[in-house]
């Protein structure tokens, strides 16, 4: 599965849950997470996505760091056992079942 369809589902699934999942684009500041997630409840946290054997770039991880430095949620979500693993430690479980029954049907 593609890095673009990981994020399609992050977004549409986010969406379902109220809240919204904005790209993120920071001119000057190359290698921030792709995704600022907001939640109902005041939950905000930042999402880099990647494929199933994607990796982190240098800056990306400069990025990661920099932002957990500064006390922000920051998750790096590799394909879509990561995303069902976000969705879970998130309390989206519902969501997570859905990832868990597309990994089942080879959707990976």
């Amino acid at each position: 599965m593609l890095e673009k369809d990981i994020e399609k589902i992050l977004t549409t699934e986010i969406k379902k849950l109220g809240g919204r999942a904005y790209k993120f684009i920071s001119p000057g500041n190359s290698g921030v997470p792709d995704r600022i997630v907001v939640l109902p409840g005041g939950k905000m946290m930042f999402v880099e996505l990647k494929a199933k054997t994607g990796s982190l770039s240098v800056l990306q991880s400069v990025q990661v760091k920099r932002l957990i430095e500064l006390g922000q949620k920051v998750y790096v979500v590799y394909g879509l056992k990561g995303l069902k693993d976000f969705f879970n430690e998130i309390g989206a479980h519902e969501a997570a079942a859905k990832m868990q029954k597309k990994l089942e049907g080879g959707k990976q």
